[in-house]
């Protein structure tokens, strides 16, 4: 059985394989090209240095971690869409594995991969499978080195992790599929009286927000995690106001209860500019 730690690293929404994914500075291809960063990967990838560099060590206060990947590490081939640096599914793993690896490093081991949308990982999520099994990430109780949904002790607490939740483009609804999750998380726990989770974790929106309840246990917890993507054209036609936001989570286990801190950063919009007469 995995060794059970009070921090864990949520991380979500990678898209390993698109141009405005997360990518290191340069890529060898199977073509024997190479792809370097722009600008906009450039800045993510300046994010993603100083979330593991810098903020990691002083949220964890230097102790041992966990590391959940929640879901959509790889681009894939999705919606018709021409933003891939290249469709070829190796390439993908490839940039996935050297964006994670060095994290595998780091947690010591203690990395567990959720399966994200197959539009994005292949159907049975299996391009992620894959990526999985050649990072060694923890196998579930079938074998499988990721898995559609995770409960994880965290502390004296306990975690869900899955990567699917609603969407909306309207900020002020927000927090509503958060709250109906929640509430059906509950139900399901009292109905079967099975223990309820302290925290659950959602991802998929490329959006961080949380909702915190008052509990026996201080506080119950959900939250929606931040991406690691920019914007797309098919982000443009299906939520126009709200930018992607860039970082990660950590569930932390104190004293009496669990309790979360994130990193979130934004990506500069648009330059305003005017139209100027002779």
């Amino acid at each position: 059985m995995a060794e059970n730690v009070g921090n864990v690293l949520v991380i979500s929404d990678l898209h390993c394989g698109c141009q405005v994914g997360l990518c290191p500075p340069q890529i060898s291809l199977d073509s024997g090209g190479v792809w370097k960063h722009g600008p906009t990967q450039r800045a993510i990838w300046g994010f993603w240095r100083h979330f593991w560099d810098v903020w990691v060590p002083n949220a964890t206060r230097g102790e041992p971690f966990a590391v959940v990947v929640n879901g959509d590490a790889m681009d894939g081939a999705h919606h018709g869409s021409k933003t891939q640096i290249t469709q070829n599914f190796a390439d993908q793993e490839k940039i996935a594995y050297e964006v994670l690896s060095p994290i595998m490093d780091a947690c010591q081991g203690r990395m567990r991969m959720i399966r994200g949308t197959e539009a994005h990982v292949g159907q049975c999520a299996e391009n992620e499978e894959r990526l999985a099994r050649r990072l060694g990430a923890i196998p579930d109780e079938l074998g499988n080195h990721s898995s559609y949904d995770l409960w994880l002790e965290v502390g004296h607490g306990l975690a869900h992790f899955t990567h699917h939740i609603g969407t909306t483009s309207r900020v002020a609804y927000e927090t509503s599929a958060l709250m109906g999750e929640f509430a059906e998380m509950l139900t399901d726990a009292g109905l079967n009286q099975r223990r309820p989770p302290d925290v659950v974790v959602r991802s998929h929106r490329h959006r961080h927000v949380e909702v915190r309840k008052p509990s026996a246990n201080v506080y119950g917890i959900v939250f929606t995690t931040a991406s690691w993507q920019a914007r797309t054209p098919y982000v443009w036609k299906v939520a126009r106001v709200g930018d992607p936001q860039i970082g990660g989570s950590l569930i932390r286990c104190g004293d009496e209860e669990l309790y979360t801190r994130h990193f979130t950063r934004f990506l500069p919009r648009s330059g305003a500019v005017s139209f100027k007469g002779d």
